[in-house]
């Protein structure tokens, strides 16, 4: 499959957020229910820090997306980002997640971001798999931290330090 990577915009919005509602949709993505509307997508986003990737068969279909976030806005978390990665289910397993990290690692790195991090839960063996191939470690288990659809779910916390931190 051919993909490039562009930075993610409004353009790509109905898109980028049907493929949210799909992995949604899926049970083990998030303990979102629903696709938020494009203005709060875009307003807890950092511009900088979000890519799509399209195929390039003449097709500008979205494929996936990557987005991070700030966790604070104390200026002690300044380097530190929380991320969502997420691929259209008839894209999985083709290598658009590795490259949508990657394009995210060059910016954050880039930027002078020195921690990526994200919560999984433990039953995305996938996701877990990918951001391990993407130098992310696994730090700990939150346990039962939040109820989803009625059964208390763990999440696993993972982060990717950045090799120009000292």
């Amino acid at each position: 499959m051919s993909i490039a990577i562009a930075p993610l915009t409004e353009a790509h919005a109905d898109e980028v957020l049907a493929i949210y509602q799909a992995g949604i949709d899926g049970g083990d993505a998030t303990f979102e229910t629903a696709a938020p509307r494009w203005e709060a997508f875009a307003a807890g986003k950092l511009p900088e820090h979000r890519f799509v990737a399209v195929g390039k068969d003449g097709e500008a279909e979205v494929l996936g997306w990557v987005a991070a976030s700030a966790v604070s806005d104390r200026c002690a978390y300044a380097g530190v980002v929380e991320h969502s990665v997420y691929v259209h289910p008839a894209a999985r397993g083709q290598g658009v997640a590795m490259r949508l990290l990657a394009a995210l690692i060059g910016s954050t790195e880039a930027a002078g971001i020195w921690t990526i991090q994200s919560g999984i839960f433990p039953e995305n063996r996938a996701s877990l798999a990918l951001h391990q191939r993407a130098g992310f470690r696994v730090i700990g288990t939150r346990e039962r931290i939040g109820c989803h659809h009625g059964i208390w779910r763990d999440v696993v916390l993972l982060e990717r330090r950045s090799p120009n931190v000292g």
